[in-house]
């Protein structure tokens, strides 16, 4: 660590920080998402690969697994259980026949409005003692510690 300062946290430190902040970020939209009450069980991996499918608008499952970093049997799995549950439907893809489309349906657009208002008022909560100027230097500094690298996950 470039950081010389005999006070400044160990980097072990700092990362065992950045695990239980993030520990307990996903248990407070894990806990609220409990909450909803949906009809439909919206937590977890489901959730993840829904807002996925939601910010790509549509998109092929090979590139949903590997955005998620899962396998596609795990992928298909899901697919099957959300596209059940009215979530999730495939169609043809445009460009290539022989490929398949994932697209949510209309009721998961309204779950995922509300999830995404849901996650919304837990981070305005989980940060309301940053002032601004903090909340940007958190910001750069994760945005630092990602240097370029390509993390496409959702929460």
């Amino acid at each position: 660590m470039a950081n010389e300062d005999a006070n400044a946290p160990k980097a072990a430190e700092l990362i065992q920080l950045l695990l239980r902040a993030s520990h307990y970020i996903q248990h407070e939209f894990e806990a609220q998402l409990v909450a909803l009450d949906m009809p439909v069980q919206l937590s977890g991996p489901r959730l993840r690969l829904l807002l996925t499918v939601w910010k790509s608008d549509t998109i092929r499952m090979n590139e949903l697994a590997i955005k998620l970093g899962l396998k596609a049997r795990t992928i298909t799995e899901h697919v099957d259980s959300l596209e059940s549950d009215g979530l999730i439907t495939r169609i043809p893809d445009p460009k290539d026949r022989r490929a398949t489309l994932l697209q949510l349906t209309e009721e998961a657009l309204t779950h995922v409005s509300r999830v995404r208002y849901i996650q919304e008022q837990i981070s305005e909560r989980l940060l309301q003692s940053f002032s601004a100027e903090q909340s940007k230097d958190l910001y750069e500094l994760l945005t630092l510690f990602f240097d370029g690298k390509e993390i496409d996950f959702v929460c």
